[in-house]
């Protein structure tokens, strides 16, 4: 270990081993007067060999830092090199008065406060390290991708981290409101506004998940007393067998159970929900705003802006940089969207590779010698297809950003680089979008990083958005609607026939399909988004352990005593702290991506299909109760501290929220007019029904069930080579000379019937007047809501007013000092 010499600046170094610490540290600490925080701490491994290039490049960066004025701390510690760094108050002087006379940032809260926030100095600091070059000119980035330094990390703060813990990153405070001023001092803006966001979020989930429940429990009460399931579960019908070969023909009363199930999300309270939940988007995304507004008008940054931020930043770095210019290329933009477009049909062959699956299954589990399975090969066929479908998700829209890899290959932060440095190339680790990206971003030359990362997220969305929706598109809109008819079967390859739906609808299989993929999302995601980190943490925990342990009288009088605060700490007290953080798992980019991204997709389940899956709500509800005090502990205890970003709003999510808005006004339309039987029975109800017909002391519904059936002549031959007569033949012992499937066709020839063609244009019309209804409710409820309480546009007007007040006395002083 090397002791520092306190007369030169914590530059030049007296070498000591950590495990031979004796009093001389004690005749320190009276001399060194500095303040003990870190903004930075660099990790980089031992090289004995002084001529080694990874050992002169080491010398040359931390020489580059030095003669920016900033302090540099090195101790040696095993095969180890930590560097601490801190930056002198002349830089946040100038970062202060920039703040002053930029346009747009002079309202931010960082310029008149008294003693630089420990995130600021992270964020200045941050941003220092990561555009300094070396000689080569290489910067830090490709530093780290060659091994020369293996780590960069800001400090957690050991008394605001135990202020964090108790009031809000522990189970037990599971149902408390979230400090989120705190987070917001310690984590800074973007993660506060995430948080923010995510709580608001939870808050107006309860009146959904209440509605929600109401509606399923609605249909439970009164299912058992529907028509259609009493004439499914006394119906004589014989169906046509519903695959090749090994299916026989079946009794429709045999899917009573199934029967009893569809109302239970087939009905009209979900036409109801359908549209208060495409409303409730809206209504949710506009008090959004004005809880945001409320918050940022607070923390002073309300009129922040992020590109005049960096232009500050870049100055502060460097007097004498230039900004990097806006540019476009049509050819660029072309390029782009092909790749994109390429990428999202290969997304949509996935998805029908799953509808392969599920009727191959469907067909190998039909022939299989378990009865339960060979009863319901439709059913788990179906499971088994969400199941997957989940897997492939998770394949296929895993970012993954590697936090230690090998020393001889240096890609260490993948696609983290890109977004850090969008000006320069960076190699990336394969990835199941990575590969995309990464002629993706570098293709578009975006302005600054914050352009990077509004292009990546919108792609990455859209990419995650359609191989997790693209599934359920096909359950809702063509499962059982281009499976054809006995003797004019659709199939695929000319050998597999797609599926059918069952008599009384496809709606339970987008259920079953939803309810899969949510729960194995949620649950699934969550157990190892806490327990791989924690494991991580715990077995990185031994080597601090035992230097605490080493440590003795030096541990416990100067790294515990906080009030010593006018002495700087013994370099083994420096280092049991670096060796915390530094065994703390990583983060970059995707850290906080990752969590926005989750709970978007979870949105987009919550509102889109809704009408299918009325508690959808309720299970976002639940998850996010937990999902909160997770990301916390996560964040706060298992994970090194986030570099603090600043910024006003939660930046192009809030696009994508509004778009997914729009989405589940289209999709919860389209589920209701084409996919559920709501509006085939209620043409039944109203012009083929019973009570249409004058019939007196009769349910309007009766019959319905047959009316939606037609018949298959067993003697056409066309119908006669699709089955094999074993399949023609009941349980019973009886051959059958026709059978029924659902559809509306003539029995004769098989063609359409006028009934159907009345249904369709029923439909489109109901979808027409849904989307046109609900969109007029949320423009009235976007225009209702203001963006800004009064409240904070009145605040925001007297404090401008003040600051006008301020600076014309300041004119006034500055002119009689001259006089």
């Amino acid at each position: 270990m090397y002791l520092m010499d306190p007369e030169q600046d914590g530059i030049e170094l007296q070498e000591r081993n950590t495990d031979g610490f004796d009093n001389t540290m004690e005749a320190l600490l009276p001399i060194l007067h500095q303040q003990r925080t870190y903004d930075y701490v660099l990790v980089a491994d031992k090289v004995e060999d002084q001529d080694h290039p990874r050992f002169l490049k080491q010398v040359a960066f931390i020489d580059h830092l030095r003669k920016k004025n900033m302090k540099v701390t090195k101790i040696v510690h095993v095969d180890k090199v930590f560097y601490g760094v801190r930056a002198p108050k002349e830089i946040f002087d100038k970062y202060r008065y920039l703040l002053k006379v930029s346009d747009s940032c002079n309202w931010s809260g960082d310029r008149k406060c008294g003693r630089v926030p420990h995130s600021t100095r992270i964020r200045v600091v941050h941003y220092i390290l990561h555009h300094t070059h070396i000689n080569t000119g290489e910067n830090l980035r490709e530093l780290q991708e060659k091994g020369v330094f293996e780590a960069a990390f800001c400090l957690h703060e050991r008394n605001k981290q135990k202020v964090l813990k108790q009031k809000w990153a522990r189970w037990s405070a599971l149902c408390t409101t979230q400090p989120v001023d705190d987070v917001r001092s310690y984590f800074g803006e973007k993660v506060a506004l995430y948080y923010l966001w995510l709580g608001w979020y939870t808050i107006l989930l309860v009146p959904a998940a209440i509605l929600g429940v109401i509606v399923f429990l609605y249909a439970l009460a009164f299912f058992n007393t529907s028509p259609l399931i009493k004439e499914v579960c006394e119906s004589d019908t014989v169906m046509c067998p519903r695959c090749d070969k090994w299916c026989q023909v079946w009794q429709l009363r045999d899917t009573c159970t199934y029967a009893k199930v569809s109302p239970l999300f087939d009905n009209e309270g979900t036409v109801a929900f359908a549209m208060f939940m495409a409303v409730w988007a809206t209504i949710f995304l506009e008090l959004w705003k004005r809880h945001k507004a409320t918050f940022v008008s607070k923390w002073k940054v309300f009129d922040w802006c992020e590109e005049e931020e960096d232009l500050i930043l870049g100055v502060v770095n460097d007097p004498d940089c230039h900004p990097k210019e806006f540019c476009h290329s049509y050819l660029r933009s072309t390029l782009v969207l092909v790749l994109v477009t390429l990428m999202l049909i290969l997304i949509i062959g996935l998805t029908q590779a799953l509808v392969v699956f599920r009727v191959v299954a469907a067909v190998l589990l039909s022939e299989g010698t378990w009865e339960f399975v060979r009863d319901h090969a439709n059913t788990v066929a179906v499971m088994l297809g969400a199941v997957l479908h989940y897997f492939t998700m998770q394949v296929m829209t895993r970012v993954s950003s590697t936090s230690n890899p090998s020393k001889s290959c240096r890609p260490a932060q993948s696609l983290t680089l890109l977004l850090s440095y969008p000006d320069r190339s960076t190699r990336l680790w394969p990835s199941s979008y990575g590969i995309l990206m990464l002629l993706l971003l570098p293709a578009e030359k975006t302005q600054s990083r914050a352009a990077t990362e509004r292009s990546f997220t919108v792609k990455m969305f859209t990419f995650q958005f359609f191989t997790l929706f693209s599934s359920l598109v096909y359950v809702a809109f063509f499962l059982g609607r281009i499976n054809g008819r006995p003797g004019s079967y659709v199939r695929i390859f000319g050998k597999w026939r797609l599926e059918e739906c069952h008599p009384s609808g496809c709606l339970t299989d987008l259920f079953i399909q939803m309810a899969v993929i949510m729960v194995l999302k949620q649950t699934l995601n969550n157990i190892f988004e806490f327990i791989v980190p924690w494991f991580k943490s715990y077995f990185k925990r031994t080597t601090t352990k035992k230097l605490e342990r080493k440590c003795g009288d030096c541990y416990k009088n100067a790294c515990r005593e906080e009030e010593r605060r006018g002495h700087d700490p013994c370099d083994i007290c420096k280092l049991h702290d670096w060796l915390r953080n530094y065994d703390l798992n990583d983060v970059n980019f995707f850290s906080l991506f990752n969590e926005f991204l989750e709970m978007v997709l979870q949105f987009s389940f919550t509102t889109i299909f809704v009408a299918a899956f009325p508690l959808a709500p309720l299970l976002a509800l639940i998850n996010n109760i937990f999902e909160i005090r997770l990301d916390a502990i996560k964040m706060v205890s298992l994970e090194r501290r986030l570099v603090p970003k600043k910024t006003n709003n939660i930046g192009i999510w809030i696009k994508v929220l509004e778009a997914i808005g729009v989405l589940a006004v289209i999709a919860n339309g389209l589920v209701i007019g084409v996919s559920s039987d709501f509006i085939p029975r209620l043409v039944y109800r109203y012009h083929y029904g019973p009570c249409a017909n004058g019939e007196e002391n009769v349910h309007c519904m009766k019959g319905y069930i047959n009316d939606t059936l037609s018949t298959a002549q067993i003697t056409d031959l066309n119908v006669r080579k699709d089955f094999f007569p074993s399949q023609l033949i009941t349980e019973s012992g009886f051959n059958v000379t026709q059978c029924s499937y659902k559809d509306y066709r003539n029995d004769v020839d098989y063609s359409l019937t006028s009934q159907f063609w009345l249904i369709m244009a029923v439909r489109f019309a109901f979808v027409v007047l849904f989307e046109h209804v609900v969109v007029i409710f949320k423009c009235i409820a976007a225009w209702f809501v203001p963006d800004s309480p009064m409240l904070v546009k009145n605040d925001r007007l007297k404090d401008k007013l003040s600051r006008l007040k301020e600076e014309l006395q300041d004119m006034k002083y500055s002119q009689s000092t001259d006089v």
